[in-house]
């Protein structure tokens, strides 16, 4: 057992406890609160006044996938030979022994929604993992977590490059339709098959993968930067009747009225980066709070490797900075990204029955610059304790 004593904890259930205290019993948040009563021969982090929150969450990056400092013997994101390709998995492809699972966890770090890239209309299924291991299999909190689909720049890049479809935003719509099509199809012959087995289609791995997302076991998650794209991912989604998120949703404050209507929620970022590329002409640290404001539920992310993932609270900062309310900030590394990834039964938050994923900082992560991860908890273990 461990006892985490003295901290002023951010539950993200809407308390705050002052000098509060967390019992973690097999990995498992056992108790939270103030008169806790201490069994005999538990470990104990004095927290000594520090913050307490739980773990924090990226829910879009590529850990793992694009390895640190080397060139294409690292690069896994993407198959970038055919623009169709859901049978992919992003456990196949993640290294776990990278060094920047350590630099995620000791910057306090510790879930991710990681997967592949945005070269192709459909890119392959995302998963969540926690950030400390060394195989990837013991790792998971959800898998598949979502299917990568990707609008805009992209995929009209990588296959002008090739001289092949699609190299227009219509023809990308369009070939995303027709796989969901061809998915529907084949989740109606499955069906079928259950009660004539003569009707069972030939298998399919791809419109297996797929056939999740039409069951809406698992939702689409959209490379979307440009207005005109999340509208259209919006559209697709609804005319399939399949989930969705907006990922990086860059000019979702230009049309913020349409999103509040659609309701559906939006992970923002990378925001501390260059305008590279036409559709990010629009790129501010803005975007999160004016969607927060107006009723969107928002998640920040980095897109590891663009923004290191130990920086996820500096971009929360910065989007403070930027107008957004400092505890929105906090729950949109926390407690919303888990709800929009559909994990926060295990994750997000300080509450009994979650999983003991806790970060003690020695400092304000949003505020001070200087601030320093003083203890990382994942799964109820002391993976990192830095000598403040």
């Amino acid at each position: 057992m461990l006892l985490i004593k003295n901290g002023r904890i951010l539950t993200m259930t809407g308390e705050i406890i002052e000098n509060g205290s967390i019992l973690i019993e097999n990995g498992k948040i056992k108790e939270v609160g103030k008169d806790i009563v201490v069994p005999l021969d538990v470990e104990i982090i004095d927290a000594n006044g520090r913050l307490v929150t739980p773990g924090l969450i990226d829910a879009h990056c590529h850990l793992g996938i694009w390895e640190d400092g080397i060139g294409f013997e690292g690069d896994d994101g993407n198959e970038w030979v055919d623009p169709i390709t859901p049978h992919l998995r992003a456990i196949d492809g993640i290294n776990p022994m990278d060094r920047t699972f350590k630099e995620a966890y000791e910057g306090g770090v510790t879930c991710v929604a990681t997967g592949p890239g945005s070269a192709n209309v459909v890119g392959g299924q995302f998963v969540a993992i926690k950030t400390y291991g060394n195989r990837v299999d013991d790792m998971i909190v959800k898998e598949p977590l979502a299917m990568k689909v990707a609008f805009g720049e992209n995929p009209k890049r990588v296959y002008h490059s090739q001289k092949k479809s699609p190299i227009t935003r219509m023809a990308t719509a369009a070939k995303l339709r027709e796989t969901l099509f061809k998915a529907k199809e084949y989740v109606e012959k499955l069906e079928k098959a259950k009660e004539d087995e003569s009707k069972m289609p030939e298998f399919d791995m791809k419109m297996e993968a797929m056939a999740k997302v039409i069951r809406k076991e698992i939702p689409l998650k959209a490379h979307v930067h440009r207005a005109d794209d999340i509208l259209t991912a919006i559209r697709i989604a609804k005319e399939f009747d399949v989930d969705i998120t907006l990922d990086h949703c860059t000019e979702g404050h230009l049309i913020v009225e349409h999103l509040v209507k659609e309701g559906k929620p939006a992970i923002v970022g990378p925001s501390l980066t260059d305008r590279s590329k036409f559709e990010l002409k629009n790129l501010t640290f803005e975007t999160p709070g004016i969607l927060q404001k107006a009723g969107v539920k928002v998640a920040i992310m980095t897109d590891s490797p663009v923004i290191p993932l130990q920086y996820l609270p500096l971009c929360a900062g910065l989007a403070v900075k930027s107008g957004m309310d400092e505890m929105e900030a906090f729950k949109a590394i926390t407690i919303n990204a888990a709800e929009i990834l559909g994990i926060d039964d295990r994750v997000g938050s300080i509450e009994v029955g979650k999983d003991a994923d806790i970060v003690i900082f020695d400092g304000h992560p949003l505020r001070d610059i200087d601030c320093k991860v003083y203890a990382t908890i994942i799964d109820g273990k002391v993976i990192y304790k830095n000598k403040i």
